[in-house]
């Protein structure tokens, strides 16, 4: 085996959001253990070892078995490790790598990365091996000089989804909740993972119910259902609420001109921010600013 590879979580996720693709050994990297648990990109994960996987409102215990896991960023989920050995590979990759590949749509529409999806898959020791070769051989890519590797990397992920659909799902999750309440449980993540807007130039992108329910595969209708029944608000209430929140706290908190904090709030306009403010908290933007000073 290689030696263990020595670097921080901050090198490794700037080499990340550089590339929009990363691939290592699960006990190679010292870094692994909290990039394992981003939630940002893609993710792709064969390990073998005793966990809990929690996926939306499913709970799956892998008992020491070899899985394959495919995580998606728009669903919750969350990974319990138990024994102290805990072998495997992972993948990670972002929206914007997949987007220039031809088979994209059919990467991020597959069944495997959906909410009502089968993300886990128990696999048996002949598929194990081929797996093995494949996250290898991303491995040795990503390392090689090749002025393609993206392309060849994207043909790796493309067929071990494949393999994956092959595969019988995994019997072994237990449903908690009913299916609004699950929905409304990712869409209120989905919520809160699009803030703190750290920078200017990375506006909100998710604005409207509609936005979400296109996200997250439902119709808007549904999605607006859902949420109100669950919690009594419309999903405008919620997204609108979150949204306010955010201007105040970059209102207080950054040096940023209203109109800079509009656009990153994805208003195309910057009256449209401030009437959307005003009738919140009574007070234009500029206002409420000079009063919290």
């Amino acid at each position: 085996m290689s030696a263990i590879t020595k670097r921080s979580v901050s090198e490794f996720n700037n080499e990340l959001k550089l590339k929009g693709f990363n691939v290592f050994r699960i006990e190679d990297d010292s870094a692994s253990t909290k990039i394992y648990s981003r939630k940002d990109f893609y993710k792709i994960c064969l390990t073998t070892g005793e966990s809990v996987i929690h996926y939306s409102d499913k709970s799956y215990k892998t008992d020491g078995k070899t899985v394959l896991f495919f995580g998606n960023p728009h669903v919750p989920y969350s990974w319990e490790t138990l024994s102290n050995k805990y072998v495997g590979y992972t993948c990670l990759f972002s929206d914007e790598f997949l987007t220039l590949s031809e088979r994209s749509e059919m990467l991020q529409q597959s069944p495997l990365f959906k909410l009502d999806g089968t993300p886990v898959l128990q696999i048996a020791d002949e598929q194990r091996v081929f797996l093995n070769s494949m996250f290898e051989n991303m491995i040795r890519e990503q390392q090689s000089d090749y002025s393609n590797k993206d392309d060849v990397m994207r043909n790796y992920i493309n067929l071990i989804i494949h393999e994956a659909l092959k595969l019988e799902p995994s019997r072994n999750f237990q449903q908690n909740q009913d299916a609004l309440s699950r929905l409304t449980n990712v869409f209120l993540e989905l919520l809160e993972r699009q803030f703190p807007i750290e920078g200017i130039d990375q506006p909100l992108k998710l604005r409207t119910a509609k936005d979400y329910a296109n996200t997250l595969a439902v119709h808007v209708n549904y999605l607006n259902r859902a949420v109100k029944k669950v919690t009594g608000h419309p999903t405008t209430s919620h997204i609108n609420g979150r949204i306010i929140n955010e201007s105040k706290a970059l209102l207080l908190h950054t040096d940023w001109s209203v109109n800079d904090i509009a656009y990153s709030l994805g208003f195309d306009y910057p009256t449209y921010f401030n009437n959307f403010f005003k009738k919140a908290t009574g007070t234009n933007p500029g206002s409420y600013r000079k009063s919290m000073v």
